[in-house]
């Protein structure tokens, strides 16, 4: 039996994601959160130049948006359509609509309603600081996976497609341009957008054209370890620049070139209209494959619900919105921006093969899917829709992808920075910048080569990201609630799905606990165990602090109104 077309997927998708910013976020900005236009935002009460500088919302959009969605929105669908392409999609749809979108711009509000602290940081005054220390726990180890994981995928897709070497590093000269002239020339902003895509797009055929590969072996490091190094060096580096200078405008184009990859795959589509051979629920699995229920829900993190968020909207993203009001675009679209790339991802590896035979010969294991199904199925459908050739297309979606990786990881280890330096502050040290991020890469390169020169290690712990990256966001909304509560505003819309995450995360965890034991994973169960305790300890904290805020008095409205001269001539 035929499944269904690709494209009336696609069409019910977009038109349940947009229809959820234009109507529910408009709820949650009004009703719940209550934003204001006038509030004085952390970027102006302290303004510093480098890390809190107020953004046009588009240019800010640019920086979240590509700082969250990184390979996991593709990685995570990639992985779960196995068990067929009906659970990916309700999942990575639903939760985009009810629970990520609401995440990030709650986060984000949070913050902003708190002069830009971290997600750790607002754990102590609203949970206690048990509850903080637990946290930056939980949150660290979060960041670690990420950035050792990520260098990981990103060093492979350099290996594997040498197209993308060109416009991966090239991006960096583009976004130190741009930055130059939308900060310091002033020069118009979506002429500034034009020009820098356009680079970006002549480096993408520079770079197919021009293949780079490494030698077999570099002072005894394979390729991926060369790549691995010089990508640490980079983020260092990078999280240590002002961030007008090169992650803002790195950001903001990357996040244009998403929307016109994600137009190509979507046209490309709407052309060849091709056919969803994978099932809609697949009920011959292979053997390694972890059952549906609880797993999905942590498989699929970032495009559904991702912890991982909450991180850069409190520790990046709020120290540049410019207005309070640009929240809910920043924040709720941010979320939409990542569903589309989810939903992207379950169309190419479900309707970019021929037949079913040949979708179950890729799919013969529960490891089988990832980046590179994304790009070869991807890659498939551009050919048949667009006519371009499949080295190409391949090239163009391996370039997204690895941007999209190499913006979440420098943004990781700007953010592994300041939890580091609040761990030191608890521990009675002081850490500055650069004593914080060598902190930081030594952390991240002895886990990245702790298996290896080709920096396997790296994906050592990435097991235990999905259901860390849950519990992270489950705990996330249980502070949105105790603010909610203590403003005596409407929680119920944090407070359901918060419980919903809650539930799925601390199963999946104990399931995985089984697991590693079977497997003999010691260092995994360790950790899965302490993830565990740490999040039950907090999610205690939470309850308490729910009960004493629904007794204690109110707190009045914040009234800090930005003045004339601080508002920005905002392009709108």
């Amino acid at each position: 039996m035929d499944g269904p077309n690709a494209l009336v997927l696609a069409v019910i998708g977009i038109a349940m994601m947009l229809a959820g910013y234009l109507l529910y976020s408009k709820f949650l900005a009004q009703k719940i959160y209550r934003v204001n236009a006038e509030f004085k935002t952390p970027a102006h009460a302290l303004r510093d130049g480098v890390d809190h500088v107020p953004t046009n919302r588009y240019v800010l959009w640019g920086h979240h948006f590509t700082s969250v969605a990184g390979a996991a929105p593709i990685v995570g669908p990639a992985v779960a359509v196995i068990w067929g392409w009906l659970p990916a999609f309700l999942w990575v749809t639903i939760g985009t609509v009810f629970i990520a979108g609401m995440h990030d711009f709650g986060a984000l509000w949070a913050s902003v309603r708190n002069r830009g602290q971290s997600i750790g940081t607002l754990s102590g005054r609203y949970i206690g600081g048990r509850g903080r220390n637990l946290f930056l726990v939980v949150v660290f180890l979060l960041l670690l996976m990420v950035v050792a994981a990520f260098a990981v995928v990103i060093s492979g897709l350099l290996v594997a497609q040498p197209g993308a070497v060109i416009p991966t590093w090239g991006a960096l000269v583009v976004a130190l341009l741009v930055g130059q002239a939308i900060y310091r020339l002033r020069w118009n902003l979506l002429a500034v957008t034009a020009v820098g895509v356009a680079a970006l797009y002549g480096l993408i055929l520079l770079g197919d054209r021009f293949p780079v590969s490494l030698p077999e072996s570099t002072f005894g490091l394979a390729p991926e370890g060369v790549w691995i190094i010089l990508l640490f060096l980079y983020a260092g580096v990078a999280s240590l620049l002002p961030v007008w200078v090169l992650l803002q405008p790195r950001d903001f184009i990357n996040g244009i070139q998403l929307f016109i990859g994600l137009a190509i795959i979507y046209g490309a589509v709407l052309i060849a209209t091709p056919t969803v051979v994978a099932p809609a629920y697949n009920q011959n699995v292979p053997e390694d494959a972890p059952a549906l229920v609880p797993l999905l829900f942590v498989t699929i993190a970032c495009g559904a619900i991702s912890g991982f968020h909450g991180t850069v909207a409190t520790g990046t993203t709020s120290k540049q919105l410019d207005r309070e009001t640009d929240s809910r675009f920043v924040g709720y679209f941010g979320a939409v921006g990542e569903g589309l790339l989810a939903l992207g991802a379950i169309v190419a590896t479900t309707a970019g093969y021929q037949t079913i035979s040949q979708w179950e010969q890729v799919y013969d294991s529960f490891s089988s899917g990832g980046v590179p199904v994304f790009v070869e199925g991807g890659a498939s459908i551009v050919n048949a829709g667009l006519g371009l050739p499949e080295g190409l297309a391949a090239t163009i979606l391996a370039t997204m992808a690895v941007l999209f990786a190499a913006t979440t990881m420098d943004t990781g280890v700007r953010l592994m920075r300041f939890v580091v330096q609040e761990i030191g502050q608890l521990a009675g040290v002081k850490l500055g910048l650069g004593a914080a991020t060598v902190v930081v890469l030594v952390v991240s390169l002895a886990l990245t080569f702790s298996q290896g020169a080709d920096g396997s290690g790296g994906l050592l712990i990435w097991p235990l990201f999905g259901t860390t990256n849950q519990l992270l966001a489950a705990l996330t909304m249980g502070i949105i609630v105790v603010m909610l509560i203590r403003k005596g505003r409407p929680f119920l819309p944090v407070l359901i799905p918060m419980l919903f995450v809650l539930a799925v995360s601390i199963a999946a965890a104990f399931v995985q606990l089984v697991d590693f034991y079977a497997a003999g994973e010691w260092l995994l169960l360790v950790l899965d165990v302490v993830i565990i305790i740490a999040a039950l300890w907090v999610l205690v904290e939470s309850l308490i602090a729910m009960g004493a805020a629904r007794r204690a008095e109110k707190e009045p409205e914040d009234e800090v109104a930005l003045t004339d001269d601080e508002k920005l001539p905002l392009e709108r």
